[in-house]
């Protein structure tokens, strides 16, 4: 793509009501536009990073067997009733509206009722099961505080699995390859080495859940770490859990973290509120057991930004960065476009600053949008055999010819 055709442009400075660091970069660069507290439209940047999370996401649910669907945001009042979270005073951060008959409908936080009430129509028998859903879709949350950008919304994109089981024994099972489903996804995205499997509080579901905490000064959560088997516990739960649940360890350092993902044992909650029954081999009913299991694509985008982004700007992973390379020229566009084409054939994303701008100003840019790969064509580089290839996360830059910068690329 050529910058020079890119309608987004970057921003010396931030909207002075933005105070998060993901959501300064962010706009600043062009990756995202703020409508108002707590919601955001993705632009063409953004939207790129945002769809190569979801496919990192979509490859690790689908490898676990999850089916992938898209449910309603709009929600029926009368399911929501039934498992008694449809009051304010049980659930405090509903979006809720009207038909102009007169009835309420609810904007989705979560799909437990509506997932629940689908399967009724789907399950009747052991053989049934087991299996898991998910969906990669839109939130509503109407969140009292909204000061931490893309990473707390009140309108954001959520990936929701859950899981259907006859008994706790094939529960567990998912529920572990879940986890480490969830493992792979933080290490593809590039924050595995910083997030940790955290014990948390279950809720109302059961007496324990697990948290994905990624450490970073922007966290509102605080967790303690054992370093000897990288599980931590969360800060809710430290006072009745004040060693390793799994090697004993008493020794745990305390860390400011990001929730990025969770997953919960849902145990009969709602199956029993919502009839979700099977008939097991002898013909008895019994109520199915479920599984919920939550990432926010958003979410983990702030959370890259937050704990790799630097003094000049973002500083994305190759895994999800809008492009493989940014290609600059400086007064050299004839041979730039040449270099420019023939990444391209390659089969590499490339994003081509063209425009017609002083060679400082290109500089920056390309530092504050982050792409992985930096090729400089000038004057010089082609006086020195090639092109100028650096690193965003580098120091220094060589000269190599394209044929040598493509096979860098490509075996990286």
């Amino acid at each position: 793509m050529k910058q020079s055709q890119l309608f987004t442009k970057t921003r010396k400075e931030a909207p002075r009501d933005e105070v998060s660091k993901n959501a300064q970069l962010l706009i600043r660069a062009g990756f995202v536009h703020k409508e108002m507290a707590g919601v955001y439209s993705f632009l063409p940047l953004g939207l790129r990073v945002l769809d190569k999370i979801n496919s990192i996401i979509r490859k690790e649910m689908n490898a676990i067997g999850g089916q992938e669907i898209f449910m309603t945001a709009l929600q029926d009042k009368n399911i929501w009733e039934k498992t008694s979270r449809w009051s304010d005073d049980v659930i405090d951060n509903w979006f809720k509206t009207s038909l102009k008959n007169g009835t309420e409908l609810g904007l989705g936080f979560t799909h437990e009722e509506p997932i629940t009430r689908i399967m009724t129509n789907y399950i009747s028998s052991y053989k049934d099961l087991p299996f898991s859903a998910y969906q990669i879709q839109t939130k509503f949350r109407n969140e009292a505080r909204a000061k931490s950008g893309i990473m707390r919304g009140r309108e954001f994109m959520m990936k929701d699995l859950y899981s259907f089981s006859r008994d706790e024994k094939e529960h567990d099972e998912f529920y572990q390859k879940a986890g480490e489903a969830y493992m792979k996804i933080f290490n593809t995205v590039g924050v595995g080495d910083k997030t940790f499997k955290t014990f948390a509080s279950g809720g109302s579901f059961s007496k324990y859940s697990h948290e994905f905490q990624t450490i970073s000064d922007a966290g509102e959560d605080k967790i303690y770490i054992c370093e000897k088997c990288s599980i931590a516990v969360n800060e809710e739960i430290i006072k009745e859990q004040n060693k390793c649940p799994e090697c004993g360890n008493s020794k745990l350092k305390e860390g400011k973290s990001i929730e990025v993902g969770n997953i919960f044992s849902l145990g009969t909650r709602f199956s029993e509120a919502l009839g979700l029954t099977y008939n097991d081999e002898k013909g008895e009913k019994q109520f199915v057991i479920m599984g919920c299991y939550g990432i926010g694509p958003g979410r983990v985008m702030g959370t890259i930004v937050e704990t790799l982004s630097d003094e000049k700007g973002i500083v994305w992973p190759e895994s999800v960065a809008p492009f493989q390379v940014h290609l600059l020229s400086l007064n050299e566009d004839k041979e730039a476009e040449k270099v420019y084409n023939e990444l391209e054939k390659a089969g590499i994303e490339v994003l081509f600053d063209d425009r017609d701008t002083r060679p400082g100003e290109k500089f920056a840019d390309s530092d504050l949008i982050g792409i992985p790969w930096r090729v400089v064509v000038s004057k010089k580089s082609l006086e020195n055999g090639g092109v100028e290839v650096k690193r965003r996360d580098g120091d220094d830059g060589e000269v190599m010819s394209i044929k040598e910068l493509i096979k860098k690329i490509i075996n990286n």
